[in-house]
């Protein structure tokens, strides 16, 4: 790990991550564990792969355009301020 990130130890869990699976978490005891959006109440905003995909995908883009030179240093998962609501009716 890169020393100016921070890598703080996961007492419980374990995250890895590969090229074709994206992110992979498990308990200590390798117990498949899902990743998880926790608001600052501790409530479970949305849990499961597509927070693990969308996290992934963040990642992946904000370092293919740093590559790329393009200056996007900060990549959303979606416009920031917006919230994902339900489809409207048209």
């Amino acid at each position: 790990m890169k020393s100016a990130i921070p890598n703080p130890p996961l007492d419980a869990a374990t995250i890895s991550a590969n090229v074709s699976t994206g992110f992979q978490v498990a308990t200590k005891d390798g117990k498949p564990a899902r990743m998880a959006i926790v608001d600052d109440d501790g409530n479970i905003v949305v849990a499961g792969p597509d927070v693990a995909w969308a996290a992934w995908c963040v990642c992946v883009e904000v370092q293919e355009n740093f590559w790329q030179g393009q200056g996007h240093l900060v990549v959303h998962s979606s416009p920031p301020g917006e919230t994902k609501s339900a489809k409207k009716a048209a």
